[in-house]
């Protein structure tokens, strides 16, 4: 029998000396030479006796360190040698043995070797300087626009890998096309199209994200920070995400088409009744007439209050429902170009501020803020308490008010509610002193 396979084979089958030669291993991966040191931690009586065995030192505490060179030396030393330590660990392990790094190299060469595979197959298909070939030849040459995702992947199916590499390079072959017809497409039935699946690109999913970072290549453009920014980057290439999702509330606020107000929404107006806008709804609208003063709150039951004590008077008032989306984004920068001023009131808690503030960067002066002073923090404040993960969020605020405001709150670490100064809200908006 091959001395080496010998060697392995009783070591294999004497339990004592797993876990040396689980550590020898790692050195040599490490090393890729009898090199380094081993150390063993709550040793059994056996396991030094073992070690002791094979190196002749001898071990009394339960922690034991030896040179890989001193376990190398004694093995020469007994019946198996010569041995070759390496041939030794691979018999004993059963499977080839690399160095970290070159197994490393090997799987920058294999990932390298899969991504130029499907880059030859595109140029093959679409020709050499198809949108689909650029955009992959610049994901393997810059390690930019979807590599992360890809290799990611990569390591989890390399087959499914495959398939998410060529549909996103159909898709941008597909995006080509809408832009010759001019015509949009949505992103449901765009992925259906490409791929069979119509949430395959759906935002957040392996597909949406390597989209995305495909239509960025397109547009020279960075990755989409937020769902608004997301939106804008997929209806530049003509795809219409999901529409309906992104809404607001409103109240008093007349729409414009090319034809004139449009109809459904003035019916509203005519009744005095709130409604809803979505994304889809804004399609053709041109712009927007409003009330001089334009009120924006956080909170549908404080929208739905205030409107229930407006007593038919003339007022603009729109509900973002937390966090502005993309149709709130689009209003309100249709009724500033109008000249209507807006006031925002949100609640007085981190997420509130943070948000008024994120308009207000957005904005500028067009947007005031509205009853959120460390006065109105005061009198909107509740019992619930404000954990460090909440503080946290009130660094770096720009506005000026909404800085004292903050200083407040990480002092009194209590949140504040838009539903506690109901009575002071109304009044703003009636006009009342």
């Amino acid at each position: 029998m091959n001395s080496n396979r010998e060697c392995a084979e009783y070591f294999r089958n004497q339990k004592v000396y797993d876990r040396c030669f689980q550590e020898l291993w790692k050195k040599w991966r490490s090393y890729g030479r009898v090199a380094g040191k081993i150390t063993l931690k709550e040793t059994s009586e056996q396991e030094r006796r073992a070690i002791t065995g094979i190196i002749g030192k001898v071990f009394y505490e339960r922690k034991i360190q030896f040179s890989f060179a001193e376990f190398e030396a004694g093995l020469q030393r007994t019946r198996f040698a010569p041995v070759d330590m390496k041939q030794v660990l691979e018999e004993y392990f059963g499977k080839k043995l690399q160095t970290s790094q070159t197994e490393q190299k090997e799987k920058e060469k294999q990932k390298n070797d899969f991504l130029l595979t499907i880059l030859d197959d595109f140029k093959k298909k679409t020709g050499e300087n198809s949108v689909a070939a650029k955009w992959l030849e610049t994901v393997i040459a810059r390690k930019k626009y979807g590599n992360q995702v890809i290799i990611k992947e990569y390591r989890k199916d390399p087959q499914q890998a495959e398939h998410l590499v060529k549909n996103a390079g159909n898709a941008l072959l597909k995006l080509e096309e809408l832009k010759d017809m001019e015509t949009d497409s949505p992103l449901a039935v765009f992925a259906a199209d490409v791929s069979g699946n119509p949430h395959y690109f759906d935002r957040g999913s392996p597909g949406g994200m390597l989209l995305i970072h495909g239509i960025c290549y397109l547009k020279n453009a960075d990755s989409p920070e937020n769902a608004h920014s997301w939106r804008k980057l997929l209806q530049s290439v003509r795809i219409i995400p999901d529409n309906v999702s992104s809404l607001v509330h409103a109240y008093g606020l007349h729409l414009m088409t090319k034809d004139g107000l449009h109809p459904a929404y003035e019916a509203f107006c005519e009744r005095k009744e709130p409604y809803v806008i979505t994304m889809e709804n804004m399609r053709g609208i041109l712009g927007t007439q409003a009330e001089e003063k334009v009120y924006i709150v956080e909170n549908e039951m404080v929208f739905t209050y205030l409107l229930s004590h407006l007593c038919d008077q003339s007022a603009t008032v729109l509900c973002t429902s937390g966090q502005p989306r993309s149709v709130a984004l689009l209003l309100i920068s249709m009724i500033l170009k109008g000249k209507a001023e807006i006031y925002y009131s949100g609640d007085i808690d981190p997420d509130g501020i943070r948000i008024a503030d994120k308009l207000w960067k957005k904005f500028g002066d067009g947007i005031h803020i509205w009853r959120m002073s460390p006065q109105d923090y005061e009198k909107s404040c509740s019992m619930e308490k404000i954990g460090d993960s909440g503080i946290s969020k009130l660094e770096n605020i720009s506005h000026r008010q909404l800085k004292l405001t903050a200083e407040a709150v990480k002092i009194k670490r209590l949140a504040g509610y838009q539903e506690n100064i109901l009575q002071e809200l109304l009044r703003d908006i009636k006009g009342e002193a």
